[in-house]
């Protein structure tokens, strides 16, 4: 996997990475069959789905994404296009005997960090998307994604660079996808609102909730949350936890942007995913309570 963002950053490397079977026995009356539980799952120990999990971190293949789903009780390990029918045999070989525990789930596309609230900002070199307006007291900040502020420095709001609004507080990318950038221009409107719904609180989703993301490149889509909880690795190293999975539409730019409900609640800042807004796809999210218990600031 690697991020995207609409400009390349030329010359460094990590800036132009931007844009990541128990079978069952049939036995003799005599002998104890191991029993599943009431929805039908294998009886996977907790144990053994965290050393499926970590399996699959060791195998280390770009392109993959996975999550514990407790309605199967299977690691759920998503994969791209890119990964191969030998990748996943080594993502098997490695979890050895928790093989079993491991269930595979093709997607179309390629997961990539997607640079470019919903609003464009420009670095330098390229351009994400503010997630949300958040304060300090009286001090004003935005989030947005890590691997958007990794890098940067000065914050503008067009690609002319002709309007400041502000520079890079802190940054936390790959582990987390979450970045600060604290507004230097004081004339600069700062809206508590994201793709026009005020954002009245951060909490976090369960699977199935619908969900809704605003970016600069694709504007607002809606989509169900999938899993909680999920790694991605995006190739190169970067490789990042505790993901809100979903099924929301995200392209190239929309880096950074907004997740949350049509109520008002902050969900998430967009990391990246697979796939586009006309055939659709899977995209990750940072978790925004994280980051701003990180920062220690507040959404309005």
């Amino acid at each position: 996997m690697r991020i995207k963002r609409t400009t390349p950053r030329s010359g460094i490397a990590r800036r132009t990475r931007l844009i990541a079977v128990t079978t069952g026995l049939v036995a003799a009356a005599a002998v104890t069959i191991p029993t599943s539980s009431a929805s039908g799952a294998e009886p996977f120990s907790a144990s053994e789905l965290k050393s499926a999990s970590s399996s699959v971190l060791k195998a280390d293949v770009p392109g993959t994404a996975w999550a514990v789903d407790a309605k199967t009780n299977k690691v759920v390990v998503t994969v791209d296009s890119t990964v191969s029918a030998a990748e996943i045999a080594e993502i098997k070989t490695t979890a050895g005997g928790n093989a079993g525990a491991l269930q595979i789930k093709h997607v179309p596309g390629k997961f990539n960090k997607l640079i470019q609230g919903g609003d464009a900002i420009y670095a330098s070199s390229w351009r994400c998307s503010l997630g949300f307006n958040v304060r300090s007291g009286s001090t004003y900040y935005f989030l947005t994604a890590g691997h958007c502020t990794d890098g940067a420095g000065t914050w503008w709001s067009n690609s002319g660079h002709t309007t400041t609004l502000g520079t890079t507080a802190g940054s936390s990318f790959p582990t987390n996808d979450y970045g600060l950038v604290r507004y230097t221009n004081t004339t600069i409107a700062k809206a508590g609102t994201a793709g026009g719904v005020d954002i009245t609180s951060a909490g976090t989703p369960s699977v199935g909730t619908t969900v809704y993301r605003d970016g600069s490149t694709t504007g607002t889509h809606s989509g169900r949350v999938t899993a909680l909880n999920a790694t991605v690795n995006y190739g190169g190293g970067d490789v990042v936890y505790g993901m809100i999975q979903t099924t929301v539409c995200a392209e190239p730019g929309d880096s950074g942007g907004s997740l949350y409900s049509s109520s008002g609640i902050a969900y998430g800042l967009t990391s990246g995913g697979s796939g586009n807004c006309s055939s659709g796809g899977t995209t990750f999210f940072q978790p925004v309570v994280e980051a701003l218990n990180a920062y220690g600031v507040s959404v309005f």
